[in-house]
């Protein structure tokens, strides 16, 4: 063989050579891209999943604060004019005053009541220890003598939790003759706070920690009360801060700790609600994926170098060492089924853990479906409740028998409800029936009337004579009935003169318009998403348009809202006649 043959020999198999080190290399740059790509993805996307989620518990535990107040805040109003507590104060007899009181605190639900005559004395309450106590220089007294209304004061106690109290003035003819304070457990929540990944502040107007999951917290501002524990210790697990988090946003470190804080206003006092939610799991999680990946380009190169020995070991088969090459490739191929078995498994793992994720999401959404829908249904047998009960006293049975039979009817609503829920990924349509649009209206009014007559609204009904016979479920269309009239009356809340136009055509389809004379709809794209909401945090959260738009389209109709010259808004819900074909709408 001459020289040149040799050279041109070499120079192929050294060229060879640098290919495969060019692909190597190629492959482990492509790994380090996938990995940093991945690592900042997957980081971004469990970080978004883990901040909604803490605001939607955040808008849940405002709500159920708000929810406390809102029910406790009429108490006061309503005792204030019992004629039997104006009767013992006016006899200075109070021998069935305390049990009186007793009587009332199971069925409004306070912590406890007070009865203080004109000198501030305790002359009736619930905890007797009180009775006789001088309470004449306490806030809720005080205010509530200077005040012709309802007053709310909060006061630190000595064992350093707060205690909050209603106190209204007891007063014939101008004339003062005591007051009546209502205790509101709010310290409650604190307990249920604790049960979740959550730190949770409450703070009044002058950014004073009121209720928290931390005692050592309360009655300090909050960059006072950081400085006394991190939130980290105070959920319950020790964090440690950690290199890796670097790639995550900067407003995600507190005090050392992988803590996000979030904070909304409260439309009340002035009062503020903030939560620190930590990141356990969430690097966890992004490890397992990235290590998954670096297992497989593992595996792609360690199938690279099998084909590159296996190409040396066909050109030196004649050799030999031809059998000790093949065992040693048998070994290695051994190596890899294990290492593909385990990437399996590893794979097994992530997709559970996926599923996982997916049934709580599902989860939380339902909760807040329910939430949502239930919270109509229970304002109003709590106001049917209060007229029975003072009906009763008035020795008018007949008419409490009626209220009763509302909140039968109320009961039977709510089991329905839950019912449909259940039945949302279930859609057989099993449960249309025959039904008068004019029906559902009026059922719907009824549910309403209570809100309707508080409010003073006047509702304009324009009906047709005969039956306006559609194809759907009573309960469905009722709901969507329901949460149109609540959208009105929240929109008109605050106008001089509301009014609200209820109108029912009958075409090719059955037609139904809820028109009011509020401010109207600054984002229309946007008003049948879900979460989207206008009202001020803890007072929605966007879901009844969403839903009622999906009950619509599940019946083959379309609702729609639109603007009117006037300011006002009209929603229109369109449904096909009984015995008409049904098509879904978009």
């Amino acid at each position: 063989m001459s020289f040149g043959t040799k050279f041109r020999l070499a120079l192929r198999r050294a060229m060879r050579g640098w290919r495969v080190r060019a692909v190597m290399l190629g492959l482990v740059a492509m790994a380090i891209v996938v990995v940093w790509i991945t690592n900042e993805l997957l980081t971004q996307r469990l970080t978004d999943d883990t901040r909604n989620r803490a605001e939607v518990r955040l808008a849940f535990y405002s709500g159920n604060i708000l929810s406390e107040l809102q029910r406790a805040s009429v108490v006061p109003t309503l005792l204030a004019n019992d004629p039997t507590l104006i009767g013992a104060l006016n006899s200075s007899d109070y021998s069935q005053s305390s049990q009186r009181l007793i009587s009332y605190v199971d069925e409004i639900g306070a912590a406890g009541l007070m009865l203080l005559d004109r000198d501030g004395r305790a002359v009736a309450a619930t905890n007797r220890e009180v009775l006789g106590s001088n309470h004449r220089q306490e806030p809720y007294m005080v205010q509530a003598l200077r005040s012709g209304d309802t007053v709310f004061t909060e006061v630190r106690g000595i064992s350093g939790a707060y205690q909050f109290r209603y106190s209204r003035k007891i007063d014939v003819a101008g004339r003062p003759l005591g007051v009546i304070v209502v205790e509101v457990d709010l310290n409650q929540f604190e307990r249920s706070w604790r049960g979740f990944s959550d730190a949770v502040i409450v703070t009044n107007s002058g950014g004073e920690i009121i209720l928290a999951t931390e005692g050592r917290w309360r009655g300090l501002a909050e960059a006072e009360a950081l400085e006394v524990i991190a939130p980290g210790p105070a959920i319950g697990k020790a964090l440690l801060s950690n290199e890796s988090w670097r790639s995550l946003p900067p407003d995600t470190f507190l005090l050392g700790d992988s803590v996000m804080r979030q904070q909304q206003r409260m439309p009340f006092h002035g009062w503020r609600m903030t939560s620190f939610t930590t990141f356990a799991g969430v690097r966890e999680r992004v490890n397992g994926v990235i290590a998954l990946e670096i297992m497989i380009f593992a595996i792609l190169l360690a199938g690279g170098f099998y084909l590159v020995s296996r190409r040396a070991n066909l050109r030196t088969r004649f050799f030999q060492r031809e059998s000790a090459e093949l065992r040693r490739l048998n070994n290695a191929l051994q190596r890899e089924i294990v290492e593909r078995e385990r990437a399996e498994k590893n794979l097994q793992v992530a997709e559970q853990t996926v599923a996982q994720t997916s049934k709580l999401a599902a989860l939380g959404e339902m909760s807040a479906a329910v939430s949502h829908e239930l919270n109509q249904p229970l304002a109003a047998m709590k106001t049917y409740l209060a007229g029975a009960r003072l009906l009763l006293q008035r020795n008018r049975p007949d008419e409490a028998v009626a209220s009763f039979q509302r909140l039968d009817d109320l009961i039977e609503r709510m089991s329905a409800i839950t019912k449909q829920l259940k039945s949302y990924a279930r859609k057989d349509g099993r449960d249309i029936e025959r039904l008068d649009l004019r029906a559902s209206v009026s059922a719907s009014l009824s549910m309403m009337e209570p809100q309707l007559k508080r409010l003073n609204i006047k509702v304009q009904r324009t009906l047709p004579r005969g039956p306006v016979y559609v194809d759907g479920n009573r309960v469905r269309v009722e709901q969507v009935i329901v949460n149109l009239l609540r959208n009105a009356v929240d929109a008109i809340s605050d106008q001089g003169d509301p009014h609200i136009e209820i109108l029912i055509a009958q075409g090719d389809d059955a037609i139904l318009t809820v028109r009011d004379n509020g401010n109207g709809i600054k984002d229309l794209e946007s008003l049948f998403e879900p979460f989207y909401t206008t009202k001020s945090p803890g007072d929605g959260v966007g879901l009844g348009l969403a839903i009622s738009s999906g009950i619509v389209a599940d019946l083959g109709g379309r609702l729609t809202a639109r603007n009117t010259e006037t300011g006002g808004a009209i929603f229109e819900m369109r449904l096909p006649l009984a015995g008409a074909k049904r098509t879904a709408a978009e």
